[in-house]
């Protein structure tokens, strides 16, 4: 059985990324970017792999995102040149309604957080993927990273 859940991402993208400038310190001042992400699924959609790329902010990363069959999850790593050549610790999550939610423990300098990705709009022209971290076990979210997708014609 093929899974699919990640088939809309495949393909070249432009992406509008916006970030906070300081994540957990209540600010509310922000930058924004223009990105690509290049994205093959791969193993009958059970593998997702992309590389986004904004050269502007000398920004690179990859993606790695892993299908269990017998858990029913996704697990998602992201690396980048400022992880010292390791992979993050992976969310885990699953789409439900075509809405995708992924969380898991990590700490972000030095404070122990809850960090959530959400894939939403996932079957419209523009996706949109956010993350946020918690610093209460996820009661209240602060959203620190926002990218709004639009394919390459």
């Amino acid at each position: 059985m093929t899974n699919t859940d990640f088939d809309f991402l495949a393909g070249r993208w432009h992406s509008t990324q916006r970030r906070l400038v300081k994540a957990l310190v209540g600010s509310d001042e922000w930058y924004e970017f223009e990105a690509t992400l290049d994205c093959q699924v791969l193993l009958d959609g059970e593998g997702v792999f992309d590389v986004l790329r904004a050269p502007e902010r000398g920004m690179e990363g990859v993606t790695l995102r892993l299908f269990s069959p017998d858990e029913q999850v996704w697990r998602i790593w992201w690396a980048s040149k400022v992880s010292g050549g390791q992979l993050d610790v992976p969310v885990v999550g699953r789409f439900t309604d075509g809405t995708g939610t992924f969380e898991c423990d990590d700490v972000w300098e030095g404070t122990p957080i809850r960090v959530r990705y959400v894939w939403s709009r996932t079957r419209t022209e523009h996706p949109r993927w956010e993350q946020a971290f918690s610093t209460d076990g996820g009661r209240t979210w602060e959203v620190n990273w926002t990218a709004e997708f639009r394919r390459e014609v």
